[in-house]
C-alpha cells in the first residue's frame, strides 16, 4: 500500500505520523528545547496537531560548513551514510524519530544514540530506520542531541549559573530517555522495558549513563557497539575546569569577550572558529566531549566504572574497528566483569577492502542493507536477519536467544573469552583473533573511499 497518515493522542497533544506497509513512523518529534549553552527543558505540550511526517533538523555541526572531503576517511563516511540524503540544521534540534509496529501495544522500546565522536552525527543517517525492528514487535526511537561546541563547551559562567558545567549533549540524551519513559506508552511502547542502544560516541555516552547511580530504574538494558568499557586513560573525560583554557582560547579566536557574545555569534562564524582552532591546536577532540562535571559525572569515570548499573548488557565491536585491538580488549574485560552478551562482527563489508570497518554493523542491525551501494549477498542478509532477531529478543527480555538462532552465551570471567562471532562461514560461539585485529589495524587503519 502507499504511505498514508495516522493520528495518535499523546500527553503532549495530537500527533500525525506516517503509516507504511511495515510500521508507523513519527518523525521529528520534539522532546526538549534549549537555548545555546543552556540545559534542555522537556517538551510537555505542543500547539494543535503536530505534523510528524518528516524528519526534524539536526544539530548544527562543522561538516555542514566545512566538509573536508579531501580527507579519505571523511569522504568514505559521507558516501557510506550521508550521500543522497538532505539534512537541515537548526539549534532547535532536540527531536526523535519513532518507529512502531502497526498494532503496537506494550512493546519493548529501544532508544538509539548515534555516533560521530561527540562532534557530529544525526538521527537520519542512512542506516537509521526502525521499520525492520517494528516488524519484530519493537518500538525504536532515534534521538538527536547536541554535539561539538554546542554540546560540550564549558565555561565558568555556566558553572556559576547552573551549578554544573558542560555536558549539554549528554544531558540531552538523559532528557530524551526520560521523555520516552514518560510518553512512549501513547505510541504503543512499554515504559518499563527500555533498552539503550548506541554506537561509537553513542555507545560511550550510554556507558556514562550506566555509571550514574541516579539512573537506576530508568532503563533495563544497554547495548553498546564500538564503545564499551571505556577508552584508555588518554581519552577519559577531563574535569570541566581543565577544559576552560581551551574554551577561553576559543572565545578569543572568535573575537568574543564574554560567553554572552558567543551565544549570539552567527553559526557560520562559530564554525569558522572551530576550523581556526583546529589549525591552532591538536587537542580539540579531548576538549569537545563529556567532562567530569560534578553532576552527571561526579567523579572520574575510571573510578565510577567499578560499579555500573545492574542492567543487562550487550557489547559489540568489529574486526576493523577504530583502535580495534584496544576496543576488543576493553570490551571483553567489561563483558566478563558484567556477564554481558559479547558480539564480534567478523563479516567484511563487500565492495572494497575496508573489512568490517567501524560502524559496518549498523546496516545489518537495522535491516537497511538494501539502502547501501554495497553488493551485499546472501550471507550478509542472513547475518542481518540474525542480528535483528537477537536484538529484538534482547529488548524483550534481556536474553537475545530465540528459536532458530545459534545459541549465544554470556561472557564469563576467565582467561579465555568466548564471543558470538558473526563470520563469513556462519554465526556461533568462538574466539577473537587478536592477530587479525592487529593486522587490520596496521594495514587497513581508517576506512578509505
Amino acid at each position: 500500500m502507499s504511505d498514508t497518515t495516522v493520528v495518535l493522542q499523546t500527553g503532549c497533544g495530537p500527533i500525525r505520523g506516517r503509516l507504511t506497509a511495515r510500521c508507523r513512523q513519527f518523525l521529528g518529534v520534539p522532546y526538549a528545547k534549549a537555548e545555546r549553552f543552556v540545559y534542555a527543558e522537556p517538551v510537555t505540550a505542543w500547539e494543535g496537531e503536530l505534523d510528524a511526517t518528516r524528519p526534524g533538523p539536526s544539530c548544527p555541526q562543522n561538516r555542514a560548513w566545512h566538509e573536508h572531503l579531501e580527507n579519505p576517511t571523511r569522504r568514505f563516511y559521507k558516501q557510506e551514510f550521508l550521500e543522497g540524503i538532505e539534512f537541515t540544521y537548526d539549534e532547535n534540534c532536540l527531536n526523535l524519530n519513532i518507529y512502531t509496529p502497526l498494532a503496537a501495544g506494550n512493546c519493548p522500546v529501544i532508544v538509539f544514540f548515534h555516533g560521530g565522536g561527540f562532534d557530529s552525527g544525526m538521527n537520519t543517517e542512512g542506516p537509521f530506520d526502525g521499520s525492520a525492528l517494528a516488524e519484530k514487535g519493537v518500538v525504536t526511537v532515534f534521538a538527536n542531541y547536541r554535539v561539538g561546541v554546542l554540546g560540550y563547551l564549558t565555561h565558568p559562567d555556566i558553572a556559576a549559573r547552573f551549578g554544573r558545567d558542560g555536558n549539554f549533549g549528554l544531558d540531552d540524551q538523559l532528557t530524551a530517555i526520560r521523555w520516552v519513559k514518560a510518553r512512549i506508552a501513547a505510541f504503543g511502547g512499554d515504559p518499563g522495558n527500555i533498552t539503550l542502544l548506541g554506537q561509537s560516541a553513542g555507545a560511550i555516552s550510554i556507558q556514562y549513563l550506566c555509571l550514574m547511580r541516579q539512573n537506576a530504574g530508568l532503563f533495563r538494558r544497554a547495548a553498546m557497539l564500538s564503545g564499551a568499557g571505556l577508552f584508555p586513560k588518554f581519552a577519559l573525560p577531563k574535569k570541566s575546569s581543565d577544559t576552560h583554557p581551551y574554551w577561553a582560547q576559543f572565545l578569543e579566536t572568535a573575537g568574543c569577550k564574554t560567553l554572552e557574545e558567543l551565544k549570539v555569534l552567527p553559526l557560520d562564524k562559530l564554525f569558522d572558529t572551530v576550523e581556526r582552532m583546529k589549525a591552532l591546536r591538536k587537542d580539540g577532540l579531548y576538549n569537545t566531549m563529556p567532562v567530569v562535571d560534578g553532576y552527571l559525572l561526579p567523579e572520574p569515570v575510571d573510578r565510577m566504572i567499578r560499579h555500573p548499573l545492574d542492567v543487562d548488557y550487550w557489547i559489540g565491536y568489529t574486526n576493523n574497528d577504530m583502535f580495534a585491538p584496544a576496543m576488543a580488549f576493553i570490551g571483553n574485560r567489561f563483558a566478563k566483569q558484567n556477564r554481558a552478551y559479547l558480539c564480534y562482527f567478523d563479516l567484511d563489508a563487500p565492495g572494497d577492502g575496508n573489512a568490517a570497518f567501524h560502524s559496518a554493523d549498523l546496516r545489518y542491525l537495522f535491516g537497511t542493507l538494501s539502502g547501501s551501494w554495497r553488493p551485499y549477498g546472501e550471507r550478509d542478509y542472513e547475518a542481518s536477519e540474525q542480528l535483528q532477531s537477537y536484538l529484538a529478543a534482547f529488548a524483550r527480555c534481556g536474553d537475545p536467544n530465540g528459536a532458530g538462532l545459534p545459541r549465544w552465551e554470556r561472557a564469563k570471567p576467565g582467561l579465555k573469552t568466548e564471543v558470538l562471532r558473526i563470520a563469513p562461514d556462519g554465526t556461533g560461539m568462538g574466539r577473537v583473533s587478536y592477530r587479525k585485529l592487529i593486522r587490520n589495524f596496521l594495514t587497513k587503519g581508517d576506512p578509505k573511499a
